[in-house]
């Protein structure tokens, strides 16, 4: 694995996003074939957003894991830090108000949202502690955050065939779907380097969440984290 080619400025990694807009979400149906849906219900079952509710969902891309918080009636801003997706997401859901900001700078006031939650972005962050410490300051006493990321599989013999998966076949799947293949490179890699299920929960108890828990999502490729403020 490149060191180098995950050591990323945020503007880069921005930018990559921006070049696989416009088939972000088709390509992530096909990648994980199917299980993406699969993952988004399993968030909203737990951030439970109520009537009333304002919701933050950071890295929210085009908005697409933005809407169900809206068809339970809460108010939800999708906020990234690409303008490329924003773009898209303005262009299919133009009643979303769609905020452009950074995970590590979130351009809120302290102490605003009822939950806050991110998916499939929090390993793109460049500083993710700060990050995760930027969204407990967003966030109102006794709110909740919902963190949905690639993971580590449990069992042996799968992680080994998934890491296969992951540096051979998602790249070659990616050109036959993406507008951009070469940016899952860098994806795949951000996986394999990203923390396992316990070490991250640790970081987001370090950042000052409390009741920190987590459940594993397709044999732990992706983990389910949820936590108070």
């Amino acid at each position: 694995m490149s060191r180098a080619s995950l050591d990323k400025q945020p503007r880069e990694v921005a930018a990559m996003f921006d070049k696989v807009a416009e088939r972000y979400d088709l390509t992530n149906d096909v990648l994980s074939l199917g299980q993406d849906r699969r993952w988004r219900r399993a968030v909203v079952a737990a951030v439970d957003a109520r009537p009333g509710d304002t919701v933050l969902d950071v890295a929210a891309g085009t908005g697409t894991s933005s809407v169900p918080f809206v068809l339970q009636g809460a108010a939800a801003i999708p906020c990234d830090f690409s303008v490329g997706m924003l773009r898209v997401g303005k262009r299919h859901r133009p009643r979303l108000p769609f905020v452009a900001g950074d995970a590590a700078r979130l351009p809120f006031a302290d102490a605003t949202f009822d939950a806050v939650t991110i998916s499939f972005g929090l390993r793109n962050v460049a500083d993710y502690r700060r990050g995760l410490a930027e969204m407990l300051r967003v966030t109102k006493p006794g709110g909740r955050l919902v963190v949905c990321e690639f993971s580590h599989p449990t069992y042996a013999p799968f992680r080994t065939v998934y890491s296969e998966y992951l540096m051979r076949a998602l790249p070659v799947v990616a050109r036959r779907v993406s507008s951009n293949p070469d940016s899952y490179v860098y994806l795949a890699e951000s996986i394999q380097a990203w923390p396992d299920q316990q070490r991250l929960a640790t970081d987001i108890a370090a950042a000052g969440w409390w009741c920190v828990e987590w459940r594993n999502l397709s044999g732990g490729i992706v983990a389910l984290h949820r936590a108070i403020r």
